[in-house]
Parts: structure tokens; C-alpha cells; sequence
């Protein structure tokens, strides 16, 4: 019986240590944030693309009620308003393809990404995606399930960056 006590013990231990190593891993940013597109936000001199979403693109258009509307700019816009409420905190798993840390994001304890998509403003995204907000949004015609769009991805492949 004590060798199994000591055994649980110690894996019990490594666990720990793993975990305390995968978390010292993670980036974290906290401050005054700027926004640059939907999905996007610049804090402490560090672009942070916001993880489990996909907003569309500034210049991007949706359809409702038979016209035309600004749904990129509408996101950026409301991801705007949802930073001004105080202080962002992010925590960075890694970086995209374009360098940005991909991070979760809360301000005053709201999840940014969860509230964009809740409210039509974006798509979830990702293995971690917001797939709740998401059905909630489209079952109540918010944003841009009011009307029809393009997904941000395929917009994005119809018009490339000239980067």
C-alpha cells in the first residue's frame, strides 16, 4: 500500500511541474488596448489576433434585408467599444501566420472574442472556437445572420493581401 502511495505521489508531482511549465509558457498582456480590425487589437506594442473567432474583413460587405452593409467595420467598430469599458487582459498560446499572438482576451471579465461572435459580428473559429455563441446569434438573426454573407475565410481567398 505504500509504494502505490508513493508512486501516485510522485506522478502526482510531475504533474504539477508540468503544468507549471505549460503555464509559464503562455504571454500575458494587460492594458489599454487599440483596435485594428474585428479581430485584431494592438496592447503593449504587441498586435494580438483574437483566438476562436473570425471577424470579417475591414472591407468587407454583408447583405440585409436586401442591402448592402458594412459588417468589417461594424465588427471593429464593436470590438472598439468593447475595449474602451477598461483595462484588456490576454493570454497568448502562440503566434499566427502573420506573427500576431494568438491570445483570449477579457475586459471588466467579459470574453471579447465569445461577445463578438454572440453577437453576429463574427464567426467561431478553430478547435476552440465559440460554437455556443455562435448558435445563439444565428438563432436570433444577430448581426450577420440577419441577412447573408460571405465567411470571412472565403472573402479573404477572393481577395488577397498584397502584403
Amino acid at each position: 500500500m505504500r509504494i502505490l502511495d508513493v508512486v501516485v505521489a510522485f506522478a502526482l508531482v510531475l504533474a504539477l511541474g508540468w503544468l507549471a511549465e505549460w503555464m509559464q509558457r503562455k504571454e500575458v498582456y494587460a492594458g489599454a488596448a487599440t483596435v485594428v480590425d474585428g479581430d485584431t487589437l494592438l496592447l503593449r506594442g504587441r498586435r494580438i489576433r483574437l483566438e476562436g473567432l473570425d471577424a470579417p474583413e475591414l472591407a468587407q460587405s454583408c447583405e440585409r434585408d436586401g442591402a448592402a452593409w458594412p459588417c468589417g467595420k461594424t465588427a471593429r467598430f464593436a470590438l472598439a467599444e468593447l475595449v474602451q469599458r477598461g483595462d484588456v487582459f490576454c493570454s497568448a498560446s502562440g503566434e499566427d501566420a502573420y506573427g500576431r499572438a494568438l491570445a483570449r482576451c477579457t475586459v471588466g471579465g467579459v470574453d471579447i472574442a465569445e461577445e463578438l461572435v454572440r453577437q453576429g459580428l463574427a464567426v467561431a473559429y478553430g478547435r476552440r472556437g465559440y460554437t455556443a455563441a455562435e448558435a445563439e446569434a444565428r438563432a436570433a438573426r444577430r448581426g450577420m445572420w440577419a441577412g447573408r454573407f460571405q465567411a470571412p475565410r472565403d472573402y479573404r481567398a477572393a481577395h488577397p493581401r498584397a502584403d
